[in-house]
């Protein structure tokens, strides 16, 4: 109560201030108009040059701007499509009338990531795509964040319906810790999760004025988890963007789909924004889809040759482990010399995804943000944003995950002057209805019959049946479904009871909640003092983060052995400077940033980057850059402990780990070793303990050890130009990246009771419990590659308004991985990236009046996918898109009716990821109503 009393003490003081502060105040009015069509034009940006004070024009092109500064003043128009026009303004009697062009020279538009200052996309000294209103409006595809998908060089990864993870320039996964996403300058990463969770919790189309994407390194001004890329959603001011907007969708998917019949989806946005007077402007919004979820359904057998010895194949296999199936793990599996003797790996039966999400594929996300904007003066703002997002999804990160009421919230306060800003936010997540679908799965089973009773029963059921002339294939079918009698059948009261029940139960030895309280804060400024030095530009900045996580014992443990479930912080401290000089009458810019951060753990690393950008006659860009980057272990890498079904991953630090680096096995050699010991039995007529001695030298000794920071070095070229009277607009860009100490993961095998060093008679007694799974433990550990890594890649971007409105783009990347040096065995190093994407689009705003259209076609190469899920090949895809928009003037709104893989063509993009069909849907947004 008393917090709520101090903010309505706060807002309303806030209130009074501004209505106080419109005393002495002089107006500025006037009139802005297409040059073209002599129309007036709404929703132009005019804004006081060197201040933060502007407004918007209204419905009849007419703008009123009150300010305290002197005259002359100089006036910023600026609109979506139109080019920038300044006009100065000498006294009050002035007529001001603006008639805008439309923009004809191509990649002029503003953007603030790539440098963290306003520059043209043209005089970047990095690689940055823009993706502005007036593209989001046309785009094809069903949301603003999947539209991310068309720029140049991302690579999108496809979760669920409400999960998308985007990436640049290879090393991708499903959780992505090398790509960092931002709105409007802050994380949007879940602390727990350790990743950003697409847009859950961002804001809706509506308030979506541009999205930034900035490919390869930027670690030197952004520090951890910025070695890929970033993407920067910027959202719409209250004061520039006022009224009330509407979105509404409807949709279907599941069409001609196997898994489920045709489906509907929803989604329903609105906004509010209004400046209650020139100093005080607030906005909400609220948004809420609802759908059907894409299916993960692949039933491709990962351990299809487990009995090739013996001649048991494809759906005779007893070893069978189906890539979307779970409770038939490596952990839920026996090696088991029957009655014929001879040595069969078994595997218990396990359930489906689809089964162990009870048929219960519903995607849904209600989420909410809330704004207060005080201008202070002239030249310094105060905001106070809050957002909360609450989702129903699958999700995945080393398996698969139901999200089911999963909770994430964003206090964020902000302070921005003409030349510096301060931000603090604060994000919060919980859940305690999720669970992860691996140990559901194999905790049903075992709630049913422990394993050593299911084996056992096995096993004596098979020998009978052999013993009684009963032929090998079918003995083991016989004998599995008698150990599988009366097991929890999917539908029945009994299995939804056990899936609730073991919903809630906290240790993944016998449950399979998701239990997660865990947040961060973070804390930045920035000061530019360009125009305060006179021979150059200066930029600093810095920035603190702690994580408080609250470990639960199956995802995260504290390293203090004296309180292992006490609050753990994860801490990290930076700060950068940059300078940039201009040259050569300005047409030389020449960029030099270095950023020091040091992480709780860790030394402190210096993250340096140099750039050079040279403009030829105004149209010809040409940069260059290099960048010495570094990456710290995220949170998930450092200190995680998750039991994943008989193999525990482990954080890579060395006080939570100690010793098991040192007395372990490589796992890809004991799973070699039991192999051959396997063949030896079955096909050369050895006893077991004569063929472990015999193989034991396919045994290899882990030499892998705790982390260490990543390392890249990054070299980048480019070329940007606008050509032909300014039609065509060419982006070309090449990277070559150097890692070293690439952080990954590697599976060791630890005996249970010996030290690898320990000999009897020559011999260690530990290659005895290497050859049998239930005397001996297995860990997945974060550590770095002894390799180095070379990346390498390029990129073509063309963008040709060939006749009238029309406008055809097309981009073209390709991405390569080299080894070299190679030093490494078992690591799950994982490029996860497909050498070349395509995209090509055609689109005409107006084709006849009010009516617009935009076509696009996507292919992507073939690629191999390694995830501890499982390793496979995603095959190539492509997908065609499109969309028709007929715009209503008169009410303020716009109709689009469209689709993405219009053809159906089903894909997924990642090995054991859900399967993609077509989405259509028709949308209606009105914008703008109410407006003052």
């Amino acid at each position: 109560m008393k917090k709520k009393l101090f903010l309505f003490y706060v807002l309303f003081n806030l209130v009074i201030l501004s209505l106080s502060a419109q005393d002495n105040l002089l107006l500025i009015s006037g009139k802005v108009i297409d040059n073209q069509t002599q129309e007036p034009l709404v929703g132009v940006t005019v804004q006081i040059k060197g201040t933060i004070s502007g407004v918007i024009t209204d419905a009849k092109g007419a703008f009123a701007l009150k300010t305290k500064l002197k005259f002359p003043l100089t006036l910023v128009f600026s609109s979506v499509g139109y080019a920038p026009q300044e006009y100065v303004v000498k006294t009050l009697e002035d007529k001001i009338n603006v008639q805008l062009e439309t923009q004809t020279m191509l990649g002029q538009e503003v953007v603030v990531t790539a440098s963290r200052v306003e520059e043209t996309v043209m005089k970047s000294p990095v690689a940055i795509e823009k993706l502005d209103l007036r593209a989001i409006k046309e785009t094809p595809a069903p949301s603003f964040f999947d539209a991310i998908e068309s720029v140049k060089g991302v690579q999108m990864t496809t979760l669920s319906l409400g999960f998308k993870v985007p990436n640049t320039r290879g090393f991708g996964n499903t959780t992505n810790p090398r790509f960092l996403q931002l709105v409007d300058g802050a994380d949007t990463q879940a602390p727990g999760l350790g990743v950003s969770i697409a847009n859950t919790v961002g804001p809706t189309e509506l308030d979506v004025e541009s999205i930034e994407v900035t490919p390869g390194a930027s670690s030197a001004l952004y520090g951890m988890n910025a070695l890929n890329g970033i993407s920067n959603v910027i959202t719409k001011s209250p004061f520039y963007y006022q009224g009330l907007s509407v979105y509404q969708k409807v949709g279907i998917n599941h069409i001609n789909d196997p898994d489920y019949s045709v489906r509907p989806f929803t989604e329903t946005a609105i906004r509010y924004a209004t400046a209650l007077n020139d100093k005080l402007a607030f906005k909400v919004n609220v948004g809420y889809l609802k759908g059907t979820d894409w299916v993960a359904n692949n039933p491709y057998d990962l351990n299809a040759t487990a009995n090739s010895s013996t001649g048991l194949l494809g759906a005779d296999n007893p070893g069978k482990d189906p890539l979307n199936s779970y409770g038939n793990e490596s952990s839920n599996r026996k090696t088991l010399t029957l009655a014929d003797g001879k040595r069969y790996e078994v595997r218990r039966t396990g359930y489906y995804e689809k089964d162990l999400v009870n048929d219960d594929y519903n995607v849904s996300n209600l989420k909410a943000d809330a704004a207060i904007h005080y201008k202070i003066t002239e030249k310094l703002e105060a905001s106070y944003a809050y957002r909360i997002g609450v989702s129903d999804a699958i999700y995945q990160r080393g398996n698969r995950i139901r999200l089911d009421d999963y909770r994430i919230q964003q206090h964020k306060v902000y302070l921005r002057g003409t030349n510096y800003f301060f931000r603090a936010y604060l994000t919060q997540e919980y859940t305690d209805k999720s669970y992860n679908i691996r140990p559901m799965g194999e905790n049903i089973d075992r709630a049913f019959k422990t394993d050593a009773k299911w084996f056992s029963e096995y096993q004596s059921k098979y020998n009978e049946l052999y013993n009684g002339g009963v032929s090998v294939t079918n003995a083991h079918q016989q004998a599995r479904a008698f150990a599988d009698a009366g097991r929890y059948e999917p539908g029945t009261k009994a299995y939804n009871d056990k899936l609730h029940e073991l919903t809630y139960i906290n240790n993944w030895d016998i449950g399979a909640q998701l239990l997660m309280n865990h947040k961060f804060y973070h804390l930045e400024g920035q000061y530019d003092f360009a125009g305060k030095i006179t021979w150059i530009d200066l930029l600093v900045g810095a920035d603190f983060r702690d994580f408080l996580i609250t470990p639960e014992g199956n995802s995260f443990i504290n390293p203090d052995k004296n309180d292992p479930l006490g609050i753990l912080h994860y801490n990290k401290v930076g700060g950068f400077v940059q300078a940039t000089k201009y040259l050569l009458n300005k047409n030389l810019k020449l960029v030099a940033s270095a950023r020091l951060d040091k992480a709780q753990y860790f030394n402190a690393k210096l993250n340096p980057r140099i750039a050079a950008v040279y403009t030829l006659k105004e149209k010809h860009n040409f940069r260059v850059s290099f960048q010495n980057g570094y990456r710290f272990p995220t949170l998930f890498e450092g200190f995680s402990t998750v039991n994943n079904g008989g193999v525990i991953r482990y954080g890579g630090l060395s006080l939570l780990t100690n010793g098991l680096f040192e007395n372990s096995y490589l796992r890809s050699s004991v799973d070699a070793f039991q192999k051959a010991i396997t063949n030896d039995v079955n096909q050369n007529g050895k006893t077991q303990d004569q063929a472990i001695l015999d193989n034991k030298d396919l045994l290899v000794r882990n030499t892998y050890t705790y982390l260490k920071p990543e390392q890249i070095e990054a070299f980048d070229i480019g070329y940007k130009a606008s050509l032909f009277n300014d039609k065509v607009f060419l982006d070309v860009d090449g990277y070559y990246n150097i890692y070293n100490n690439f952080i990954d993961q590697v599976e060791i095998v630890v005996p249970k009771t010996t030290k690898i060093d320990d000999q009897a008679e020559g011999v260690s007694p530990a290659i005895y419990e290497a050859a049998d799974n239930t005397k001996q433990t297995r860990y997945r550990m974060w550590t770095n590659a002894k390799n180095t890594y070379y990346n390498y890649g390029a990129s073509l971007g063309i963008t040709y308004n060939f006749f009238r409105k029309f406008t055809f783009t097309g981009n073209y990347s390709y991405a390569k991985l080299a080894k070299v040096d190679r030093k490494d065995s078992g690591l799950e190093t994982s490029f996860n990236t497909p050498q070349d994407i395509v995209n090509l689009s055609i689109g005409n705003r107006e084709i006849a009046k009010n009516l617009g259209f935009n076509i696009a076609w996507r292919w992507q190469s073939s690629f191999a996918w390694q995830a501890p899920l499982g390793n496979g090949t995603v095959p190539s895809y492509y997908t065609f898109d499109g969309q028709i928009t007929y715009r209503l003037p008169a009410i303020k709104s716009q109709i689009k009716i469209g689709g993405s893989n219009l053809l159906n063509k089903r894909y997924f993009q990642y090995f054991g990821g859900p399967t993609i069909g077509a989405f259509y849907y028709t949308t209606i947004t009105v914008d703008g109503l109410l407006q003052k």
